[in-house]
């Protein structure tokens, strides 16, 4: 529905008035704060709107008003005033990381990016590490002993995954090196998923052992690659000081259980990464989120400008977001071109 210049007014300064103080917003203080000539007989008719639209609602028996999970996206989509970042702001954030982000290995950049998250918003801040591709560039097999084998694999960026495989057959040194140049010439570069379904087509012409071999590769590569996809989160304890969150020990189990789980955060965190940009959550609207007080503020990351994670906020839905939205945005720039150096 469309709000009318006054109503917007009045409900911006609800939010932030509620944002800054957590306590119901009474018609005579709304009077003072929106700076409208407006009587209080007025202002209460507003107010009665916008709760009949689910802007706001009435808690318990107070005469003040809070904003609704719907009234808090009105204000991030379209009231909310976030300044622009320049580059001291960059600067200045920068200078609050331990070390220079290009001096610092990638898990090192993602883990500091997640502290810095957290100790500037006083919130939570989480970092979803960058998705390992696919395809690997080189894979090599070293026999450590009957029927066991080292599988090395590499891809394109030069990080190494080893995988061991047990076997049901022993292989001579010599048919390890000619079967992982096979695999080497034919397929360097592409998928896992592309190699098996090439590979099927060409076992006919292999040996059956050799054949084994390297569908046993193909398979342990595959798992190798999924299982790079996780998270770091630091300052959960913030969470903890935030009476909107910790309020009530079923709030608690269910905040560490997200925490715990990562899953429900993760599958968040990669809508974002497809959105592209700054993207809030927001409790009670968004079902990613799995508590109504809590919102989480997310922005992609890239790495020679392809995007490859998400990180963000994890806080209350009553945060200052023209506060936060800056820190993820400032975060997510100073983390790319950190990877994309490093």
């Amino acid at each position: 529905m469309q709000l009318d210049q006054r109503a917007h007014t009045l409900l911006k300064a609800l939010v932030e008035r509620y944002i800054a103080d957590g306590q119901p917003v009474g018609s005579r203080a709304l009077s003072k704060l929106s700076g409208l000539e407006l009587s209080p007989a007025t202002i209460r008719n507003v107010m009665a709107d916008l709760e009949e639209m689910g802007f706001v609602a009435s808690p318990h028996t107070s005469a003040g008003r809070i904003p609704t999970p719907r009234g808090y996206r009105v204000f991030v989509d379209t009231l909310l005033t976030v300044g622009p970042i320049d580059d001291k702001a960059v600067d200045a954030e920068r200078m609050r990381l331990p070390q220079p982000l290009s001096n610092l290995q990638p898990q090192k950049l993602i883990a500091n990016a997640a502290q810095m998250l957290s100790s500037l918003s006083q919130f939570a801040g989480v970092v979803q590490s960058p998705r390992r591709e696919s395809v690997f560039q080189q894979i090599e097999f070293l026999r450590l002993g009957e029927k066991r084998i080292l599988l090395v694999i590499v891809d394109p960026r030069g990080d190494v995954q080893n995988r061991l495989l047990l076997l049901d057959k022993d292989y001579s040194p010599a048919q390890l090196t000619q079967s992982a140049n096979y695999l080497n010439q034919n397929f360097a570069g592409l998928s896992f998923d592309e190699v098996r379904k090439r590979l099927s087509g060409e076992l006919q012409q292999l040996r059956d052992d050799m054949g084994r071999l390297m569908q046993a590769a193909v398979e342990a590569g595959s798992e190798a690659m999924a299982e790079g996809d996780d998270m770091v989160i630091a300052g959960e304890r913030n969470l903890l000081s935030v009476s909107d969150l910790s309020s009530n020990m079923s709030s608690l189990r269910q905040m560490f259980e997200m925490f715990e789980q990562k899953t429900g955060l993760m599958q968040l965190l990669d809508v974002s990464s497809k959105a592209g940009g700054v993207q809030i959550f927001i409790g009670g609207e968004s079902k990613l989120v799995p508590m109504d007080e809590m919102s989480v503020v997310t922005a992609p990351y890239a790495v020679d400008g392809r995007i490859v994670g998400t990180l963000g906020v994890i806080g209350p839905t009553r945060m200052a977001y023209e506060r936060v939205i800056p820190i993820v945005d400032i975060t997510a720039k100073l983390l790319s071109n950190a990877l994309s150096h490093s």
